[in-house]
């Protein structure tokens, strides 16, 4: 079972994929929000699909795909959790958990096109395993707590934009992050007890050549480890994303070039789905 939300931008409507048939939502829920997460939106969504009560949404394929989840109040990112990207960074593996932020804004469709911002020299590309969080989580007790806080899994962009992230950042990592439509999710959100999270593949490609490639086993932290230490720092929201972090094989390796006018990216996670984003400059 998949949740989306289809639609125009600010219009989206919420469907439920399954079996590959799509279905209108809207007798159970205006929006895939934080409240009917926590309200167990996932389980009233899957008995009236069970119960016969969901209508085919008929042409559904022509729709745009909006990201799977409406407004979350908070975009917590995690840098450098797999080895090989931190060293092609020039660094070691992190002994903690590197925490930064994305600007809510930033989390578009997976197929919305990105604008490079002005100044931009150095955009890159990021595949990630997204987290949703279900329900409020506050100094959790351990790593099984932490996993029962999640509703489900997304397929996650983190574009970043290198220069403003290193050099003008002052140590920081958000400036090169938060630039418009610079957070692609979807197109689905698919329940947690549907996922071997600690068992996925992961691929970027750049104008059809091979960036990215790995699985969340070569995570330095969990996904059960990071929600539970975030918890130990701020309190999680039901809609929350949490961004786990990125394979190598990414521009800032020095292997690659980084993103221009019109190049195209497209990135997937096995049994999240794909995404595609053509770059462009913005004026």
């Amino acid at each position: 079972m998949q949740l989306r939300r289809l639609g125009p931008s600010g219009q989206e409507k919420p469907a439920l994929v399954s079996d590959g048939v799509t279905y209108r939502l809207e007798a159970v829920t205006d929006d895939v929000t934080g409240a009917f997460l926590a309200d167990d939106g996932i389980g009233r969504a899957a008995a009236a699909l069970a119960a016969g009560e969901l209508p085919v949404w008929e042409g559904a394929e022509a729709e745009r795909i909006g990201a799977p989840i409406a407004r979350p109040e908070a975009v917590i990112c995690i840098g450098q959790n797999y080895a090989a990207h931190a060293a092609e960074s020039g660094a070691e593996p992190p002994t903690t958990p590197i925490v930064f932020f994305k600007h809510p804004n930033t989390v578009v469709g997976p197929h919305d096109e990105v604008p490079i911002p002005p100044r931009a020299t150095k955009v890159d590309w990021e595949v990630e395993l997204g987290v949703v969080i279900g329900k409020r989580a506050s100094y959790l007790e351990d790593e099984d707590t932490a996993l029962d806080a999640i509703a489900g899994y997304v397929t996650s962009h983190d574009v970043s934009e290198r220069d403003f992230q290193i050099a003008e950042s002052g140590g920081q990592w958000s400036k090169g992050k938060c630039a418009e439509n610079f957070n692609p999710v979807g197109p689905a959100l698919v329940p947690a007890a549907e996922i071997e999270q600690q068992r996925l593949r992961l691929w970027s490609s750049v104008n059809g050549e091979a960036r990215q490639g790995s699985t969340t086993a070569d995570m330095v932290f969990t996904v059960a480890q990071l929600v539970h230490h975030l918890s130990q720092y701020m309190v999680l929201s039901p809609g929350d994303l949490i961004n786990t972090g990125t394979p190598q094989g990414v521009g800032l390796s020095g292997r690659f070039p980084y993103l221009a006018d019109g190049d195209v990216v497209e990135l997937g996670i096995e049994g999240l789905g794909e995404q595609r984003q053509r770059f462009v400059q913005r004026a």
